[in-house]
Parts: C-alpha cells; sequence; structure tokens
C-alpha cells in the first residue's frame, strides 16, 4: 500500500483475491496462489510471455484499486505504493512456493515483510539502494 498502510481488510481480501484472479487469467496467466496480507500482497503465476509483467502488475493495481474504491471497501484513501517485485521459481519449486504464499499469516508473525524482503533480494542477489525499497512499518502497525 502506497505509504505501506495497513488497509486490506479480512473482511473483503478473499474478494479481491477473486478479482485480481480474474485479472491474470484474462491475460492468459495461470494463477497458482495469491495471498494477501493487510499491506502487501504476494502472486504466483505461470506466466503469458505474450504479457510483459510490467503491464500485468499495472493492470492489476490500477482495475484493483479502482475496484476497491468503487465499492468503498476502505474508508481511508486506498492506492498501492509504486513499484513491485518479481521473482521467478523453477519449476521443481512450484509446490514450495504456492505454500509460502498461501500462508502468509503464519509466516508474518515470525519474519516482518521487511525482513523477508530483504532475505530475498539478498538470497536472488540483486543489488539495491535503500532510497529505492518500499516504504516499511512496524509490524504493530498491523495489529491496530
Amino acid at each position: 500500500m502506497k505509504n505501506r498502510d495497513a488497509l486490506v481488510r479480512k473482511e473483503w481480501k478473499n474478494e479481491m483475491e477473486m478479482y485480481i484472479t480474474g485479472i491474470v487469467q484474462n491475460h492468459q496467466h495461470k494463477m497458482l496462489a495469491i495471498g494477501s496480507m493487510p499491506d502487501h500482497i504476494h502472486i504466483l503465476i505461470g506466466y503469458n510471455v505474450n504479457h510483459l509483467i510490467p503491464d500485468l502488475v499495472e493492470e492489476i493495481k490500477t482495475s484493483s484499486n479502482n475496484w476497491i474504491k468503487g465499492k468503498r471497501l476502505s474508508k481511508f484513501k486506498f492506492q498501492w505504493q509504486i513499484g513491485y517485485s518479481a521473482f521467478t521459481h523453477s519449476h521443481s519449486q512450484i509446490d514450495k512456493v504456492v505454500k509460502y504464499v498461501l500462508s502468509q499469516e503464519t509466516h508474518h508473525k515470525k519474519k516482518s515483510f521487511k525482513d523477508e524482503y530483504l532475505e530475498m533480494l539478498e538470497k536472488n542477489e540483486v543489488v539495491y539502494t535503500n532510497e529505492y525499497l518500499f516504504d516499511f512499518f512496524n509490524d504493530n502497525d498491523l495489529e491496530n
């Protein structure tokens, strides 16, 4: 979320995930797993090489943002944060990644999004500078 606001609510996150799944599938990608947290979302897809990832992400963000606003699901201004990350996985890792995506709530009780994200960047040898990272906040903010 923009400014790392925790605006995705449990009451409507499943409906949002179904909406985003529709977007993914309408562009001939295969939705393998989707997992929302109050402040971010993980999506694992079987990728359609004829549709660029930046275009898919833009469509997901724009359409879901308009859908959330149109349904008035958030009493606060809802907007996805600028940027995204995309990682590839070997076919042999699909089951492991699906389980990871679907267990976000349990996973983030043990490790913060920031710690998880920085670990992913380091594991994948992604060179980064702090100015280009997402805005992070304390896990305690999720409980409010």
